[in-house]
């Protein structure tokens, strides 16, 4: 039986971007939790704006990523403003050059 775990679902979030800045979702802090416990997996993340009309895809693209991992049997998101998402604070450092807030 395949083990998922918290760094193999981090690992599969690297490949879901967010469709306006074209970065990865992990990249970019937007996950801000990956709790999995008996091949449940449950990611809460946030947007780069509270008014981001592509909240949705972004979902549908986390749960897509996420029960495509063998042994996961279930995927639930709750997508949360708190805290409100600052890149200075949440990107990694190539974001932050990418963006230009260096």
């Amino acid at each position: 039986m395949d083990i998922v775990n918290e760094e193999l679902v981090r690992e599969r979030l690297k490949d879901v971007m967010d469709p306006e800045l074209q970065m990865s979702i992990m990249e970019l802090g937007l996950v801000y939790d990956v709790d999995v416990a008996d091949a449940k997996v449950k990611v809460t993340y946030t947007l780069t704006s509270p008014a981001c009309p592509l909240g949705p895809v972004i979902d549908g693209q986390i749960q897509s990523a996420v029960l495509d991992l063998p042994g996961v049997k279930e995927v639930s998101t709750e997508m949360t403003m708190t805290p409100p998402w600052d890149p200075r604070i949440h990107a990694s450092d190539d974001v932050k050059m990418q963006l230009g807030i260096w």
